[in-house]
């Protein structure tokens, strides 16, 4: 339950329906009304509402991870989903009473629980991890190699899998230290290994990728899975819903106030769009030094600011109201980076806005702030050549805490935005991303490899419940 996550599974509930399946997404009730924005159009898909579970600790209202007022909540977080278990199984058994049980569930990987109840009626569960092949790959190596054995190394020391041919060079501090622990760390790790032992035992992954850019890595990460399951390519998971729905992302129909105002550059590639996602925490000093950044690298940008507390220098919005547009409130990212106006994308590099920058050909600038994200920053910028690496994860992630005066300085920001839109790495970025937007549009077309996928596994799941 948490945006990231939610986001692609409701592109590929829509996807499913319009192969003639019937879609129940099984929420909470403050979760609903998101969810119902982006399905209400249709009428295959419906909602099963569970109250959300009490737990100490945890604030009322906390029914997502954006919700969460301190990363420190998590793990009560964690605690509290494993009690919609009994709940989920009574929606389950009034399915199994009515014939009408489900070809499959697909289930985010963190609710480790749901595997037990499918197996108790016979479903085959999927885990979806909201990450591309290789960096899911590469965590699974790194737990069965055991983190215990990276204990003495530096964060500048190379980490190899024996498993895991990577197309860059992976350091400890790329790992993601940012995941909290429990409360104590056996309890973390007990929670880790039955994640890790539920999602090996799965009927199979829904990957949120194409296999053009990660189809060599599909191997090693289907070999982490037992019963010679597979993972499923079926992304990106944006462009299924949007070839269908439009042909391709409309924004001639759109109109908002950061629309508005990229329709009027008058320079095609320009702007770059700075955006951390929902869930990164950086801290004012921080944001002041982003705001210099900005100012000093000249170049026109959007910035989405989460933080309602945090007030510009004096003077700057003065100074760059001609050429900036500082955003508050929600935007629509893909919009935004679909747009012919934006030619970079300064993120924190989460798989889903890897993923929609690299459909728009819109190359990153990498600031990876937790997770996963130090991976992806690697992947794109040192594997794909689809990006520059501002920072690594280990510095951004320390930034990213409130309290801690170190920042990334306006000078480093300055440069990357420069290099990113006007510089020869950054030239060749951009080609980069534009040939891999290509790619993953054919990918999703009639006929490509996602949507083969896609009705490939559609046609198993069918076959299988006939001759359950």
């Amino acid at each position: 339950m948490a945006y990231g996550h939610t986001l692609p599974l409701l592109d590929l509930s829509k996807a499913l329906c319009r192969r003639g399946l019937k879609v129940t997404i099984i929420t909470t009730p403050l979760n609903v009304p998101d969810i119902t924005s982006k399905v209400s159009k249709h009428p295959q898909i419906s909602l099963r509402v569970l109250p959300f579970p009490r737990v100490p600790d945890l604030p009322e209202g906390c029914e997502n991870t954006a919700h969460l007022p301190s990363p420190d909540l998590i793990f009560p977080f964690f605690r509290a989903t494993k009690m919609l278990k009994q709940p989920f199984e009574v929606v389950l058994r009034e399915m199994f009473e009515t014939g009408c049980l489900p070809v499959c569930v697909i289930s985010d990987f963190l609710l480790e629980w749901t595997l037990d109840s499918c197996h108790l009626f016979g479903i085959p569960r999927f885990a979806s991890h909201g990450m591309g092949v290789l960096p899911m790959a590469v965590l699974k190596a790194m737990h069965m190699q055991g983190l215990s054995s990276m204990g003495a190394m530096s964060n500048s020391d190379h980490v190899k899998f024996s498993q895991l041919n990577l197309p860059f060079t992976f350091l400890k501090g790329d790992f993601p230290y940012t995941i909290p622990k429990g409360d104590d760390e056996d309890s973390w790790n007990r929670f880790i290994t039955e994640v890790e032992k539920a999602d090996v035992s799965s009927a199979g992954f829904i990957v949120n990728s194409f296999e053009e850019l990660e189809g060599a890595y599909l191997a090693t990460l289907e070999s982490f899975l037992e019963n010679k399951a597979n993972a499923w390519c079926v992304g990106p998971l944006l462009l299924v819903n949007n070839q269908v729905e439009t042909g391709g992302i409309d924004l001639k129909n759109q109109s908002s106030p950061y629309i508005d105002w990229l329709d009027k550059q008058p320079v095609q590639n320009a702007v770059i769009y700075v955006s951390f996602g929902t869930q990164s925490h950086v801290s004012d000093t921080q944001m002041d030094e982003i705001a210099m950044g900005l100012e000093m690298a000249g170049q026109p940008f959007i910035w989405v600011v989460r933080s309602m507390k945090w007030s510009p220098p004096e003077g700057w919005e003065e100074r760059v109201k001609e050429r900036g547009l500082v955003a508050r409130d929600w935007v629509d990212q893909r919009s935004i980076l679909a747009h012919p106006s934006t030619g970079g994308f300064l993120s924190h590099c989460g798989w889903n806005s890897v993923l929609e920058s690299l459909s728009g050909g819109v190359p990153l600038l990498a600031w990876p702030m937790g997770a996963e994200q130090g991976l992806n920053a690697r992947y794109v910028a040192e594997g794909m050549g689809a990006g520059i690496l501002l920072v690594q994860q280990e510095r951004g992630r320390v930034l990213g805490m409130e309290g801690i005066e170190e920042a990334v300085g306006r000078d480093v920001i300055c440069d990357g935005v420069k290099e990113l839109m006007g510089g020869g790495r950054g030239r060749r970025a951009r080609e980069r991303a534009q040939e891999l937007g290509v790619m993953a549009r054919q990918a999703v077309e009639k006929g490509g490899s996602s949507d083969r996928k896609l009705d490939e596994l559609i046609a198993s799941l069918i076959n299988k419940k006939k001759n359950a």
